[in-house]
């Protein structure tokens, strides 16, 4: 069933009140927050890209109604060597866009810039986990990339050919993805914390032909073993001929065993770079070929995923257009910031925002390649205040940690330079937006929370920081050129206020094209839920104003006593109660209700577990939600399982909360071992 998107009201959003960051907690419901907003000051607003919600709703609009209008307005700075012929091609669930243009997305995120001031600009600003910092201008950029793309071009890669990236969070992880992208080989980046057996596995579905690696990275104050458990994965990967290794650590004389490389296999990064190439690959890596609009740019498989990988693919010019327009209207990036993006490379997030959209708009980015608390929870706030950062995007689950680490960390520090706060990778909740707008921005910096996926490509649900007023734990209104909407099970949309299947109803550029040898794969598991449009997998509530508030995955519903309740909606009201710094909620086999419910929760500072604080959470939860809601078990932790990412291991807690002794399944990113042995003891008296 087809129905026209709901655009929101221009005069509710303009008349709505400021909210308060002081305002009361727990009312965490659509309902309740659909008038509270807050607002940019008018000295931000007066500056940036977008500066009013009726000029967010004039280009939304357009992008709606003129889509080729507004595409070829926005992307009128990349650089296409061919123009399109036609914008759009829909046969779901395949999509084309830009069809019959030609461009190397390389020439739009490097070479452009050469001819402009951003020729001497810092590209990356990158400071390594025991301290060392290292700048690369664009100009250096670029260099580095041709010198590689010829290199790898001696080694035999030729467009189509995919190339596996198993690397840390060192500047040569970005190097490598636009080498590959210069040639037209796909690259498929693979998070440095997977094990041997799941980096064997994704290079065996997509046939890398090369894997790019390092000897090892630093990670709270150890050595992450890359090329040791590259070493053992690549005992069964036929189709890869060579290895080119970064020496991160060392290869002599370091407090790490030298990297063992295998002859005529291995060969490492510096020796590869310092050879002479070919004549003809020298001059294809300084001048590179075009490619189709549709040619393939990366596969990037999805994390959890069990048994075969899910390599979700996205091609060039729809996969630019959409970074670059997002990054531009969603960060309002300026010549003078500084922008970092705490996520990994081996993620999308790292793809869009790190490497591809930052690049395409000639923004200075920020890489750092340990970890948040190392050597102390205040690292984040002393590479802040070192490197003068801007614009921050972090995760909710990093924001949580901040907030049970205690403010004194950030108070220590001076982050008068930052501007603008970001958030991605999940829900926020109210209590936590409102601690990172006040702590971290002084209550001055707009924070724009944004929903997307690896499926998406690119930001979908965000507000403009100068174009409307934010709703703490919204996601807020449609990006440019989508158009979303919450449904119930038969594909009917909902009324305000009523929960739904979170769908997008339209094919937009920076979608995903397939999965990796397996399209009907794609077709059942985001096309067929909702017949012919996207199904996001995630649920939602649209509130009267238009904004959209994401509750989490469908799978993530817990059924208990007949009542379904979302695990994000209990772990939003837990986090509104002040001794609570963050909540995971799971569901355990239950003989009489289905389903009970079990959540983990970690304190802030002053803070201790009791019995009294146990029973004060249970009727905290009663009093927000209601009785159903009321948990069985509420277990005290010191941690939670999280993946080097931030992303709290989910299945892990399911696990612990049934009586599991032995975890199950792929533990390879784990973070911390030694969480699920302390979660495992605490058992509710």
């Amino acid at each position: 069933m087809s129905v026209p998107p709901i655009v929101p009201d221009a005069n509710k959003a303009t008349k709505a009140p400021t909210m308060k960051t002081d305002s009361p907690k727990g009312d965490n419901h659509p309902k309740s927050q659909t008038s509270r907003r807050v607002e940019p000051s008018a000295h931000f607003r007066a500056k940036a890209r977008i500066k009013s919600h009726d000029e967010y709703l004039r280009l939304y609009n357009e992008s709606l109604e003129s889509p080729e209008t507004f595409w070829k307005s926005q992307t009128r700075d990349l650089v296409f060597r061919t123009p399109s012929r036609k914008f759009l091609e829909w046969d779901s669930p395949h999509a084309k866009f830009f069809v019959g243009a030609t461009l190397n997305i390389t020439e739009s995120c490097l070479d452009r810039h050469l001819a402009t001031e951003a020729r001497n600009r810092a590209a990356i600003v990158w400071e390594g986990e025991p301290g060392d910092v290292r700048t690369l201008t664009y100009l250096e950029l670029h260099h580095e990339v041709v010198k590689l793309t010829a290199a790898l071009a001696d080694l035999g890669v030729a467009a189509g050919d995919r190339v596996a990236i198993y690397m840390g969070m060192v500047p040569e992880a970005a190097i490598a993805m636009l080498a590959c992208a210069r040639l037209g080989a796909p690259h498929s980046v693979i998070f440095g914390g997977f094990s041997a057996d799941a980096l064997r596995d994704r290079i065996n579905d997509c046939e890398a032909k090369v894997l790019i690696t390092q000897d090892g990275a630093y990670r709270r104050g150890a050595i992450v073993p890359l090329k040791k458990m590259a070493d053992a994965a690549l005992l069964e990967t036929p189709s890869v001929q060579h290895a080119v290794v970064l020496s991160r650590i060392g290869r002599s004389g370091s407090e790490v065993s030298p990297a063992e490389m295998k002859p005529g296999r291995d060969i490492w990064w510096h020796e590869l770079l310092s050879r002479e190439p070919s004549l003809a690959n020298k001059e294809m890596a300084d001048a590179p070929n075009a490619f189709d609009a549709e040619h393939p740019l990366f596969i990037l498989y999805t994390s959890g995923s069990t048994g075969k990988p899910k390599g979700v693919l996205h091609t060039t010019a729809g996969y630019l257009a959409g970074v670059h327009v997002s990054t531009n209207a969603v960060f309002d990036i300026r010549d003078s910031d500084l922008y970092w993006c705490t996520a990994d490379v081996g993620w999308v997030t790292g793809h869009s925002y790190i490497v591809y959209g930052p690049m395409s708009v000639g923004a200075s980015c920020m890489m750092y390649e340990g970890a948040p608390n190392f050597p102390d929870p205040g690292r984040f706030w002393q590479i802040i205040e070192r490197h003068g950062v801007t614009i921050l995007y972090t995760a909710p689950t990093a924001i949580r940690a901040f907030i049970r680490w205690g403010d004194e960390f950030p108070k220590r520090h001076n982050l008068g330079s930052l501007r603008l706060l970001g958030s991605v990778g999940e829900p926020i909740n109210p209590e936590v937006w409102q601690w990172y707008h006040r702590v971290i921005g002084a209550s001055q910096c707009p924070v724009v929370d944004t929903w997307w996926q690896t499926e998406t490509g690119s930001i979908m649900l965000t507000t403009l920081p100068a174009a409307s007023g934010s709703k703490p734990g919204s996601t807020g209104l449609p990006m440019f050129g989508v158009e979303p909407d919450v449904v119930d099970a038969d594909g009917r949309s909902v009324k305000a206020g009523e929960g739904g299947r979170l769908i997008i109803k339209h094919p937009w550029p920076s979608m995903a094209r397939t999965l990796w040898g397996d399209d009907e794969r794609f077709r059942q598991t985001y096309f067929n839920v909702v017949p012919n449009v996207y199904f996001t997998g995630d649920g939602a509530k649209r509130d009267e104003d238009g904004y959209y508030w994401v509750t989490g995955r469908i799978d993530d519903v817990l059924n208990i006593a007949g009542h379904r309740i979302g695990t994000a909606e209990v772990e939003s009201a837990f986090v509104s109660h002040p001794a609570i710094a963050e909540a995971a909620a799971v569901g355990r086999p239950d003989e009489l209700k289905g389903s009970a419910l079990v959540v983990f929760v970690t304190l802030k500072q002053g803070a201790a577990p009791s019995g009294q604080l146990r029973d004060e959470l249970k009727a905290h939860i009663e009093k927000e939600i209601g009785k159903f809601a009321r948990p069985d078990e509420i277990r005290f932790a010191e941690g939670l399982p999280k993946t080097r990412s931030g992303k709290i291991m989910r299945r892990l807690l399911k696990e612990i909360a049934a009586g599991a002794t032995a975890m199950k399944g792929d533990t390879s990113t784990l973070e911390d071992f030694s969480v699920v042995a302390q979660l495992q003891a605490a058992q509710e008296p």
